[in-house]
């Protein structure tokens, strides 16, 4: 009888490894290119925008999220979500501070 908490793991090939590793160089090197660009307001959104696409592939893949359980998956994503609520107060509190100054 096998345990109900042992789950198979998954062997991921080294190519996917390079795969990620390769796409990461990469958007570090569009984050590096774009940030020689003047885009006025957008750096720091086009900036955020790659960090995140980096960060969820190092997430998904190497912190093996990816082949996790469902409970794994949907603590990462209850975390982000909690953060994400987190940073929206603080900024709702940030804007509202000099409502009427502008």
């Amino acid at each position: 009888m096998s345990e109900p908490t042992h789950h198979a793991h998954k062997i991921v090939s080294p190519r996917v490894y390079l795969a990620i590793w390769a796409s990461l160089l990469f958007f570090t090197a569009l984050t590096v290119a774009v940030s020689y660009l003047e885009l006025g307001v957008f750096n720091a959104i086009a900036a955020i925008g790659i960090a995140v696409i980096k960060s969820t592939l190092v997430v998904l893949f190497f912190m093996h999220v990816r082949y996790s359980s469902k409970l794994t998956k949907l603590t990462v994503f209850s975390g982000i979500f909690l953060f994400l609520v987190l940073i929206t107060m603080t900024l709702t509190d940030y804007i509202s501070r000099a409502w009427g100054m502008w």
